[in-house]
């Protein structure tokens, strides 16, 4: 077992609740959703699109609004005038070029204004089971850490990160890199102390010494 699956493993034990926290019940209200998690907080952002899906979850109910309206609805969110602009060009064109349907691969998402590479991935993986890795701050974080890529370019990231991994869990180990970020690996002050994955951790070793 390479060091990769080692840490991967350490951390299924530490986070078996490890999942998505966006709230979505489709593929299109991952879609939003995730468009809408861009520098913000899932916290953040399921306090909104509760509101918002309520009225608004499909292509062709948002579609009925104005720019002016989604930007009232989504205001509390940072980037909501690009995001709103975003979210009613995508869901135009998921009308006319899809039957209102998200597309089931990465490389038609990320056509979609306001798509990246990152929220494909997490479409695809978590509304389809299509293997992915996402690659957030979070993940971008941790992963350097552990000494499991030296890159910050999150496409670098994801191809170091998921050619030590097996497909089946690309997506589970994105959720449990994120979980670890938040909870213990923190950006600011990591608690590098109660870790468990110290032993492993290129951070904690060129730092010990100076804690």
């Amino acid at each position: 077992m390479n060091k990769a699956r080692k840490i991967v493993s350490v951390l299924q034990e530490l986070y078996p609740e490890a999942k998505c926290e966006l709230n979505y019940r489709t593929p299109y209200e991952l879609l939003i959703a995730t468009m809408l998690s861009a520098q913000s907080t899932d916290k953040r952002v399921n306090i909104i699109t509760k509101d918002l899906f309520a009225s608004y979850n499909t292509p062709d109910k948002m579609v009925s609004l104005s720019e002016g309206e989604l930007i009232e609805l989504i205001r509390t969110i940072g980037f909501y005038n690009n995001k709103a602009k975003n979210i009613l060009m995508t869901s135009h064109i998921l009308l006319e070029k899809y039957g209102g349907e998200v597309p089931k691969t990465r490389e038609e998402l990320v056509k979609l204004p306001g798509v990246g590479r990152k929220t494909a991935n997490v479409v695809i993986s978590n509304a389809f089971g299509i293997p992915a890795f996402a690659v957030d701050t979070h993940v971008g974080r941790v992963t350097n850490r552990l000494g499991l890529t030296k890159s910050k370019n999150p496409n670098q990231i994801e191809i170091d990160v998921t050619s030590q991994l097996p497909k089946k869990l690309y997506t589970q180990a994105h959720h449990l890199f994120i979980f670890h970020g938040r909870k213990c690996c923190k950006a600011i002050r990591p608690l590098c102390d109660s870790c468990p994955l110290t032993v492993n951790c290129t951070y904690y070793k060129q730092n010990k010494q100076e804690r």
